[in-house]
């Protein structure tokens, strides 16, 4: 192990836990609504957190450093390119709220 494990293992667990929030989020919310544009986040982050999963399990398991920051910043990237389509994807469907008083 090197000098800078602890903070690449708490790097990645904080983007775990962020990211799969967010995803998990995400997904619940397309689930209600139906939104293309909201799937799209769930699977980016979901995407990001696969990648942080796979960088840290090859850097942990394998001890190559290099090769898990090279495999969690492609998938990071892929991951961010589906954020990035998210946000030009059209709503296809859009639900009807129910307005309720309080």
């Amino acid at each position: 192990m090197n000098d800078y494990a602890l903070f690449i293992a708490a790097a990645n667990t904080a983007t775990v836990r962020t990211g799969g929030a967010v995803a998990l989020l995400a997904s619940r919310a397309f689930r209600r609504t139906g939104s293309a544009a909201l799937r799209a986040v769930a699977v980016g982050f979901g995407t990001i957190v696969g990648g942080s999963v796979l960088g840290g399990g090859v850097h942990l398991l394998g001890g190559a450093v290099a090769l898990g920051v090279v495999l969690q910043s492609t998938v990071t990237a892929v991951g961010f390119g589906i954020l990035l389509y998210s946000l030009y994807t059209e709503t296809a469907a859009v639900t009807e709220r129910t307005k309720i008083s309080i």
